[in-house]
């Protein structure tokens, strides 16, 4: 099989990015898959397709861009000269743009890629349906929110004229096929990037590191962890550092540098910026915990998964996505009020203070975590384009008797 892929993809800053490099890494090793198409935002040169484990060739091809409305037609041109057996699209609802608009237009390629008859699967990491648009950073107008979901549910059709949509979360399954009373849509859990051998669970000298991770500034706030953490240190000894892995949502830009100013003063307060791909084993497991400074969630947690895989002890909101995916999966964490910082700062203490249950927790979210590698997600991915295939061939068959009759 000849699949091409549609996504962003390292060194991109656009969302999915990096869930893209572990499809990539995973599928290139089953021995169905002849041959990779990377339709992506970077070019041949800067793509990061230098892979140790043997696989299939990776072809990458620049032809999209963020905010550009011309996608619809380059995306399509490019499947055209690639010619692939199949298109699995990694999307979400900003995936193409900012601007609703070019975000809109790069959401109809699904429909017409299954229009030119190529079998075509869209990994949908989001519903607008459980996307809270004032905290995600889409508008805070009540109006504005009617219209966008409105916009969202048109989009969410032409997103189901796909041969099959998969979500992450059972309940998303639910709720498309109530809503759209349509049946394509099955749930294939998000996966983990990397299984590393299960860590001895220490931790190296010096403070214990706590560690938040991703893109700041809409649904995830780090004031409330940095003021909860200044409160722990208020009323114990402990040497604790604060780290701050990663960028500005590119809703928010400037998001982080207004954090950098405003927390000046506290102390041990570290900002690492944009982490390497290479860089992130070594975060992980620096850090004491991972802590999820959240409001609301859009989907499922890749870094919750990063967490498990490095043996981490969570610190999680109690709210939405996070906490169906404990009951789904199996991991574990101290859950808080996200209207509190003295909610957080008690569920941090008590990992802080307890390093049994700080262990425990971690090998409890590496067994979560090492339940469903991205080997394991890739094959489902397969096994959904086979049957795609099968039943085109059937359709085609009955066609053709009917003809002859």
């Amino acid at each position: 099989m000849k699949l091409a892929i549609v996504t962003a993809y390292p060194p991109s800053k656009v969302t999915l990015n990096e869930y893209a490099y572990h499809l990539v890494k995973h599928f290139r090793q089953h021995a169905e898959v002849s041959e990779l198409v990377l339709l992506t935002d970077v070019s041949p040169k800067d793509a990061d397709t230098v892979f140790e484990e043997e696989g299939c060739n990776v072809v990458v091809k620049q032809c999209w861009k963020f905010n550009s409305y011309s996608n619809i037609f380059s995306v399509m041109k490019a499947i055209k000269q690639t010619r692939p057996d199949a298109v699995l699209f990694n999307l979400q609802f900003m995936k193409f743009g900012d601007k609703k608009i070019a975000a809109a237009l790069g959401l109809l390629l699904p429909k017409r890629c299954v229009f030119n008859n190529i079998p075509t699967i869209v990994l949908l990491h989001n519903i607008m349906e459980q996307v809270d648009l004032e905290s995600s950073g889409f508008t805070k107008n009540k109006v504005l929110q009617k219209i966008y979901n409105g916009i969202g549910t048109t989009l969410t059709r032409f997103i189901l004229s796909a041969d099959i949509v998969a979500v992450t979360i059972d309940k998303y399954v639910h709720i498309l096929k109530a809503k759209y009373k349509t049946e394509n849509v099955v749930q294939i859990p998000h996966g983990t990037f990397e299984i590393p051998e299960e860590p001895k669970y220490t931790l190296p000298e010096g403070p214990l590191q706590i560690m938040t991770f991703g893109k700041f500034g809409t649904y995830k706030k780090v004031e409330i962890m940095i003021e909860a953490v200044e409160k722990i240190r208020s009323r114990t000894n402990i040497d604790l550092e604060i780290v701050i892995a990663g960028t500005d949502n590119p809703n928010v830009i400037g998001y982080l540098q207004s954090m950098k100013e405003k927390y000046v003063n506290v102390p041990q307060l570290t900002f690492t910026g944009y982490v390497e791909e290479v860089d992130v084993p070594q975060i992980f497991a620096e850090s004491a915990m991972v802590v999820f400074p959240y409001t609301s969630t859009t989907g499922s947690s890749g870094v919750l998964h990063q967490a498990g895989s490095y043996g981490k002890a969570v610190v999680m909101p109690d709210l939405g996505d996070l906490s169906l995916l404990v009951k789904d999966e199996g991991y574990q964490g101290e859950f808080f009020n996200p209207e509190s910082v003295d909610s957080l700062a008690d569920a941090i203490e008590k990992i802080v203070l307890d390093p049994a249950y700080r262990t425990a927790l971690g090998q409890a979210n590496y067994k979560a975590a090492t339940a469903l590698p991205m080997s394991k997600i890739t094959a489902m991915y397969l096994e959904q384009f086979n049957a795609i295939k099968k039943s085109k061939a059937r359709k085609i068959e009955k066609t053709y008797k009917g003809a002859s009759l």
